[in-house]
Parts: C-alpha cells; sequence; structure tokens
C-alpha cells in the first residue's frame, strides 16, 4: 500500500531521525528500533547545543521544560520544544523541533517531527507523528488489541500483517485530528488530513480527506 509508505506520509526534512527512518519501507517497521537509534544518536549531539540531564536524556538548551514534567530515557528534545506542566515521557521519545508536549499528555515509544503539537490530555504510543500534525484535547492513539492479536493494517483491498503487537497510528504530515478522538491500533492517516472530533477511526484514511466518520470519508479542498 503506497499511502502507508514513509516517502508518501512523511517530509523527513523535519526531523532529526531523517536518516534513521529512510532505512524503512513502512513507518511501522522503525518502532522497535527507536530506543536503539536514540542511544546511538544522543551521545553525538553537538554539547554545545545539547544538555544531557542524565545518561540517557539530551535536551536542547533552547527547549522549555516544565519543573512538574517527567522524562525518562532514553529521549531526545529538539531545538525549541516545550515540555509543559506534568507532562509524561515514558522514554524511547524523540520530540521534534518547537513540539509541544501539553499538560498531562503521555509518550511512549513515539517519534514527533518538528511542531507536531499534543497540547492537552494526550496519549501518544508505538506512533510516529509527522510534520505539523496536531492532535486535538484528549485524542489519543490505542496501541493495543483488546484480543491482544498481532495488528493488521486495513487498506481499503488490502492488508499488511505487521507481526507486531503493539503498533499505535502512523498520522501524515499536517493532520488534524479532532478533539476526543481514539485512533485504534494500526491506524494510518494520510497527510493533510482532517479527522471530525468524537472519531473512532481504524485502517488507512486517505490523504487530503476530511473524516467524518467511518462511512464518509470525503475530498478536502486544497
Amino acid at each position: 500500500m503506497k499511502e502507508c509508505e514513509i516517502v508518501n506520509l512523511y517530509d523527513l526534512n523535519e526531523t532529526i531521525a531523517k536518516d534513521f527512518l529512510s532505512k524503512f519501507k513502512y513507518p511501522w517497521e522503525a518502532l522497535k528500533y527507536i530506543e536503539e537509534f536514540i542511544l546511538e544518536l544522543g551521545p553525538k549531539l553537538p554539547k554545545e547545543e545539547y544538555n544531557q540531564i542524565d545518561e540517557n536524556i539530551w535536551i536542547h538548551k533552547t527547549a522549555c521544560v516544565y519543573e512538574s514534567s517527567y522524562i525518562k530515557g532514553p529521549t531526545i528534545i529538539c531545538k525549541g520544544a516545550e515540555i509543559r506542566h506534568c507532562a509524561f515521557i515514558r522514554g524511547k521519545a524523540i520530540i521534534g523541533e518547537d513540539a509541544v508536549v501539553g499538560n498531562s499528555s503521555e509518550l511512549k515509544n513515539v517519534i514527533l517531527f518538528n511542531k507536531v503539537q499534543v497540547p492537552h490530555y494526550n496519549y501518544v504510543g508505538d506512533s510516529i507523528l509527522g510534520y505539523k500534525a496536531h492532535l486535538g484535547a484528549g485524542s489519543i492513539t490505542s496501541n493495543l488489541k483488546s484480543d491482544k492479536k498481532l495488528i493488521i493494517i486495513k487498506g481499503k483491498d488490502e492488508q499488511i500483517e505487521t507481526g507486531i503487537k503493539k503498533i499505535g497510528a502512523m498520522i501524515g504530515d499536517n493532520v488534524e485530528v479532532g478533539c476526543g478522538t481514539v485512533l485504534n491500533p494500526g491506524t494510518i492517516v494520510g497527510k493533510n488530513t482532517n479527522i471530525y472530533p468524537l472519531s473512532s477511526v481504524r485502517g488507512v484514511v486517505r490523504e487530503n480527506s476530511i473524516y467524518k466518520n467511518k462511512n464518509e470519508i470525503v475530498d478536502k479542498l486544497v
């Protein structure tokens, strides 16, 4: 499914993980290697730009990190990022330039591209969010099926067996996700797409569209 390929979801120039992600065809293939990549990249980051505040935590000197936030390594927080009150970063996280992790939002095993916003009560696990993607308040990525079975990416006419138990959402560049939305395990959202508030989304949502409900997905005028 070409719409699920990394090159069709993301502008790799908008992440510090460009070279890493370029090795894979589909974004979920990178999930198991995020920790390894951070541990390799972290020590190479320029010391005049990044502070190493713990063994495996690197924070850019221009990032704003509230004292009430919790950060576990390995984690890299890039230039100008903002980690707000009571944010909970559980590790294996790359937070891009000028990204926002907000009040009571939780991250685990993720890559947030530059200018991503997860600003209010969001859970983002085992997911990759593209440039300027935005999750509305209370929106979450669900990363584990209730039956605990391996995740299958389901397109309109095709499906891919991933062999992976935990996959959240792969969200393309400039995606807007409305408040209170659940992105079910293995959801793929194409770039420049809008998701209506209070949606329950699964499968592959095409790029440049508006998701109103599972039976009504319309083209977006761009």
